[in-house]
């Protein structure tokens, strides 16, 4: 595979001393049980993240939590129930996951230096699916702000298996980055029973790795 195009000025990456970023997609209550667009089961993905977000805190990883952040009024709405209106309650990210990456007690404290929410969806004609379609608050795509710090490892889980990950994986992998996904921290929609499966096989046929979160937990800090 060709390498990933290297940060012309060396002066231009940050202090990171990792290649590996964390994305955590659209864990926001809309998707969740109780919400307007539920996931099954969607809200069993936050513990498992929440164990990737200590690692990314441990490691000193990017974490990016990417969202759906809709108008009122979409294209998008035609295809889909309403949901995740911007600003709106069903629009923020499960009450149960740890957006600030803060872990740890008074003496000791781990936290990710970088922490960026994404937004996707925005135009009143757009569905954005993946994560590479969403930008930061200053408007910054994905593929941009993950070159500037040279990443080239990404592990990603959230919602939904089927859609918005299955997207951002293989756009991922499409862009050249390394591309685990964390096959115990996501869940589908499930429009048809098989749907899971088949977005699965599709994104491992595209090059994305499959692992699980204490696969990952061991390999850096040796232990589930």
């Amino acid at each position: 595979m060709t390498k990933r195009r290297e940060v012309k000025n060396m002066s231009e990456r940050s202090s990171f001393a990792n290649r590996e970023a964390l994305v955590v997609i659209d864990v926001q209550n809309d998707f969740c049980p109780g919400g307007s667009l539920p996931v099954y089961d969607g809200d069993k993905v936050v513990e498992p993240l929440n164990k990737m977000i200590y690692l990314a805190a441990r490691r000193n990883w990017p974490v990016v939590f990417s969202r759906d952040w809709h108008p009122e009024k979409t294209t998008h709405f035609d295809k889909w129930p309403i949901h995740c209106v911007a600003g709106t309650e069903g629009a923020k990210f499960h009450p149960g996951l740890k957006t600030d990456g803060r872990f740890g007690t008074r003496s000791r404290i781990f936290q990710p230096e970088n922490i960026q929410v994404f937004s996707k969806g925005m135009g009143e004609t757009e569905d954005a699916y993946s994560a590479f379609d969403a930008k930061n608050t200053a408007g910054l795509n994905l593929e941009d702000f993950f070159e500037k710090l040279g990443v080239e490892e990404l592990y990603v889980g959230g919602l939904a298996t089927d859609y918005c990950v299955k997207a951002s994986v293989i756009d991922a992998v499409g862009k050249l980055f390394k591309t685990y996904l964390l096959i115990d921290a996501i869940a589908a929609v499930n429009v048809k029973p098989e749907d899971s499966d088949n977005a699965i096989k599709e994104m491992v046929n595209a090059g994305v790795r499959i692992t699980t979160v204490d696969q990952v937990l061991k390999k850096y800090l040796g232990y589930k």
